[in-house]
């Protein structure tokens, strides 16, 4: 069976203004060969800002870890860390 992987980029204001906006971009960068195994979704506040211990906005949410200053590059490190052997690309 495919390891999934579930990506939620936080949507609320404040990420937005701080880049968030940038990551609605992200499933054109996800490579081709791992797209099958990755669920894509925007979400309204996450929450994650409410607590300064989860860091600095814009939020993502990879299979429920917090990644915090989330940038493209960031969260598909966080994708393949995710899917560790079940990824083979680059």
């Amino acid at each position: 069976m495919e390891k999934k992987v579930t990506v939620k980029v936080c949507t609320g204001t404040l990420c937005y203004l701080m880049g968030g906006a940038d990551l609605q971009l992200l499933p054109e960068r996800i490579p081709a060969e791992i797209m099958a195994q990755v669920d894509f979704k925007g979400s309204t506040c996450s929450g994650y800002c409410n607590d300064p211990a989860n860091g600095r906005a814009p939020f993502a949410d990879v299979n429920g870890k917090c990644i915090s200053e989330a940038t493209i590059q960031k969260v598909l490190i966080a994708i393949k860390d995710e899917l560790g052997g079940a990824y083979h690309g680059s």
